[in-house]
């Protein structure tokens, strides 16, 4: 079982287009089989989020994992499976997304906003399927606070 221990940013960059949450070591952790592995900035450092779309930028980094000599890799779309990585990545970059509602969208963006939406009602049906109670109310809050 894998879940993101900590997520804090170590400083942010924003401009018009994107918010980049820099991170480094002792900012960003995983729990993987009741064991603690920090964040090591040997790969990617830095996770980006458009301001419009609130959609990962970055979706192909690779993320580096270290405790002791053992290092693991994440990318990013690894990452985003995992409710809790959303919801807390979410928490970090909401007060700089641009408030554009879904009229304003373009027809691209409007896709990609609505297969967001329907991923994340597919992850629930999951959570029902397999009665994971926690995942079910991290989706449904983390579906409630996107909408």
């Amino acid at each position: 079982m894998i879940t993101v221990k900590l997520l804090k940013p170590y400083y942010m960059k924003v401009d018009k287009k994107i918010v980049r949450v820099v991170l480094a070591y002792q900012y960003f952790a995983l729990l993987i089989n009741d064991q603690i592995y920090q964040f090591i900035p040997t790969e990617e450092r830095e996770i980006q989020v458009n301001r419009k779309t609130k959609a990962i930028e970055n979706i192909h980094a690779t993320f580096a994992f270290q405790k002791g000599k053992d290092i693991i890799y994440k990318s990013m779309y690894e990452l985003i499976m995992y409710p809790n990585f959303l919801f807390q990545l979410h928490s970090i970059v909401e007060p700089y997304f641009t408030n554009i509602n879904i009229k304003q969208m373009t027809n691209h963006e409007r896709v990609i906003h609505e297969l967001e939406q329907l991923n994340i009602k597919r992850r629930i049906d999951q959570a029902l399927d397999t009665n994971n109670k926690k995942l079910f109310y991290e989706l449904v809050q983390y579906l409630s606070q996107v909408n």
